[in-house]
């Protein structure tokens, strides 16, 4: 019999049995470690005796947190990093080069965006952005220089769900990595590997590290791709392959730019993903309470959240997510002032920049996230200056009503 989510994660042993018995992992924070003998010190150098040797590479405290998301998923290879941010960057630099171009939804976080349109476009890369649930417009940017498809499980703050398995069949056609940011769908309701992704990164940050404690990324490769297919992997799949991009992470991106997770990190995160299904349950149980009451208010102009029957992706969100597609939602108001005027009369959902924390906390993402960007551009990522992105809490759904209705009343 299958056990719980819950009761898997508590019982994943420790890498190496700890000297006290120990019921939780210790905090190794510690720079560098000790070799018996000069020979094993070589041996670890020339990837011949695995070893931790300097936590800016592997950590025993972080090397746990990896072994306990790799047995929760099923995942044949995972590497904790620093932020989702560095997640998505560290995956595609490894994948990617000079030349080549990726193909991406369109509706991406604002700094997932920026990443591939500023920062990694000034490098040679050619983001092709794309609405990921128009199968046929993603088809049509392939070429000979394409070397993934990348896309948000669901986008925020738009909350859209494009349908994987059509992404999977066309990636699997054109020999291309299939990329996805599961940071709002966590490992509980959602395993990319059972839909045809190759890689999931996500932020931990979010729902994983329990309550906003620290911040953190995962890179998860599903072992279902083969790296001699990539010709900027191909010279190492024939040494190391299935291991080839885990390879190139561990010996060239993640090391060479100091991307590394802290051991006290990986505690506050351990401890976040043994209550991820507590904590997950109940805001989302929230989530839909708080989506129906808004969606029959007179003061609410729209409500949109996948998980609330006769949305435009129920459907999708109950096929890949189990009904359950993360524990965020948006409405809109009748202007950007009557946004800001409720943001101000909210005494217990928090003005807050942050998704997934125990803690209710909303934002309008118009004057923040996205500010940066031009007005025109805001409204092509479908991006409104009427809407409130509400990330719901623990707290008790009757609470963030009431906190809710007097802010509505509040307005004229």
């Amino acid at each position: 019999m299958k056990k719980s989510f819950t009761t898997r994660s508590l019982n994943v042993p420790f890498p190496r049995v700890d000297a006290h018995k120990a019921l939780d992992m210790p905090v190794y924070e510690t720079v560098a470690y000790e070799f018996d003998s000069s020979e094993d010190m070589s041996a670890n150098f020339r990837g011949e005796l695995p070893a931790h040797v300097y936590s800016r590479t592997s950590n025993p405290t972080v090397e746990y947190f990896e072994q306990k998301i790799k047995a929760l998923t099923g995942a044949y290879q995972v590497l904790a990093v620093a932020s989702g941010m560095a997640a998505i960057s560290n995956t595609i630099l490894s994948v990617c080069k000079s030349g080549d171009n990726i193909i991406s939804g369109n509706h991406l976080f604002a700094h997932s965006y920026a990443l591939l349109d500023q920062s990694l476009r000034s490098y040679g890369l050619e983001p092709r952005f794309v609405d990921t649930t128009d199968e046929q417009a993603v088809e049509k940017l392939i070429d000979e220089n394409t070397r993934a498809i990348y896309f948000e499980t669901v986008t925020n703050p738009q909350l859209e769900i494009a349908d994987i398995s059509k992404l999977s069949a066309i990636a699997k056609k054109y020999n291309l990595l299939l990329i996805a940011d599961s940071t709002v769908t966590p490992p509980l309701i959602f395993n990319g590997r059972f839909h045809g992704i190759d890689i999931e990164v996500m932020s931990t940050t979010k729902h994983i590290s329990g309550g906003g404690t620290s911040f953190g990324g995962l890179i998860l490769d599903h072992g279902s791709y083969n790296w001699a297919l990539n010709p900027n992997l191909n010279p190492l799949a024939e040494k190391f392959g299935k291991d080839t991009f885990i390879a190139r992470l561990r010996k060239n991106y993640f090391r060479n730019t100091g991307g590394a997770m802290s051991a006290h990190t990986a505690h506050y995160q351990i401890l976040g993903l043994d209550l991820l299904e507590l904590r997950f349950e109940r805001s989302y149980a929230s989530c839909i309470k708080l989506g129906e009451f808004l969606s029959q208010h007179p003061k609410v102009c729209r409500v949109t959240y996948p998980g609330l029957k006769g949305s435009h992706d129920y459907d999708l969100a109950a096929s890949q997510f189990n009904g359950k597609p993360g524990t965020i939602l948006t409405f809109e108001l009748k202007s950007e002032a009557a946004c800001f005027t409720f943001m101000n009369h909210l005494h217990i959902i928090r003005r807050a920049t942050n998704l997934n924390d125990n803690k209710s906390l909303i934002i309008h993402p118009w004057s923040t996230i996205f500010v940066e960007f031009s007005e025109d551009e805001r409204r092509a990522m479908r991006i409104q200056p009427t809407a409130l992105r509400l990330s719901v809490g623990i707290e008790a759904a009757n609470d963030l009503i009431q906190d809710l209705e007097l802010a509505l009343n509040s307005l004229d």
